[in-house]
């Protein structure tokens, strides 16, 4: 009697309730698109960072902390994604030659594979800058996606046009609310090199013709240090402090429909300044596959120039068995 009293008392825990994030957007009806950003097979730790620097960007709709075990396979990742409404992978790995990044839908494809030559971190971003910039909001929101010299014609180019435009939600431009617009994704394709220079910006507006003091004293609510000074209009006026002409480019200024925080307003003229925050990346499109990393290949960067070629764009494949069996 007493091991069966033992076994009875099991103690109780009151589940925590978790906010649910949206699935359909409550102004376009459209599903929100979600992503998983993972691994396969090994990654080297300047890699690693990056797969990170990638989670951070698609925010908020992905798995920040998603955890991965050794002997999960892309079945597993399948089979997690269905519940929980994700539609889209982005896959990293590395071969011997180069690291590649695996852009898929969920769960029957297509699946684009671009070749990585070249990428900084966000870190290496932020150091080479003298005023880094990053507010607490700045991921609250997703990023704008804006695409450039995709409009090409080639059929290869109008699915990867599809495929960034709804790794994204969609947005109405006559509904959107500015104070939601904070970071932009441009992708911007040379023809002549085939390549795709990606980059991550954060945006923010200045109000054209006022002074970087007077902007900070409206913004941060400090009383100004006018000791040094003799007249009011000095501190308005010093050498240095002006405004920015740099601001006043008429191409680069928007006229506000509706307030944006203390210092830009309504029917006012503010500059669009754009801040790299990383990551980026210099891409070059090698595969698209109809399936989910899988099927019949709808278009190779190296067509029938033979079995060289081919080995080329399959040595990942081969690279993650080998990782899965000795692991």
């Amino acid at each position: 009697m007493v091991e069966l009293d033992q076994k009875r008392k099991v103690a109780f825990v009151r589940p925590v309730a978790k906010k649910q994030q949206q699935s359909v957007d409550h102004v376009t009806g459209d599903k929100i698109p979600r992503s998983f950003v993972f691994a396969r097979g090994k990654l080297p730790g300047p890699l690693k960072q990056l797969q990170t620097d990638l989670r951070k960007l698609m925010l908020p709709y992905t798995a920040l902390k998603l955890k991965e075990k050794k002997r999960n396979n892309l079945k597993d990742f399948l089979n997690v994604a269905g519940p929980m409404g994700v539609t889209h992978f982005l896959m990293l790995s590395k071969t011997e030659t180069a690291p590649y990044l695996r852009v898929a839908r969920t769960p029957q494809g297509p699946t684009l594979t671009f070749k990585i030559h070249e990428y900084s971190l966000a870190v290496d971003v932020v150091r080479s800058q003298l005023r880094p910039r990053c507010p607490k909001d700045l991921f609250k929101n997703s990023p704008l996606i804006v695409l450039s010299g995709f409009g090409t014609g080639e059929q290869h180019l109008k699915l990867t046009t599809i495929m960034f435009q709804n790794i994204f939600p969609a947005i109405d431009i006559n509904t959107v609310k500015l104070s939601s617009c904070q970071r932009i994704v441009l992708l911007n394709y040379d023809k002549e090199k085939k390549l795709i220079d990606f980059r991550h910006y954060s945006i923010r507006l200045q109000p054209v013709g006022v002074s970087r003091r007077i902007r900070k004293f409206v913004q941060n609510h400090q009383v100004p240090d006018l000791r040094s000074l003799q007249d009011v209009s000095d501190f308005v006026t010093k050498a240095g402090y002006g405004s920015e002409s740099e601001a006043d480019d008429e191409a680069a200024t928007v006229s506000l429909p509706s307030d944006l925080g203390r210092v830009n307003r309504a029917s006012t003229k503010s500059a669009v300044k754009l801040q790299e925050i990383g990551p980026r990346m210099t891409l070059q499109l090698i595969k698209i596959e109809e399936g989910l990393c899988s099927g019949g290949v709808i278009f190779s960067e190296y067509g029938n120039e033979g079995e060289k070629k081919k080995q080329e764009t399959q040595e990942e494949e081969k690279q993650e068995s080998e990782d899965m069996k000795e692991e």
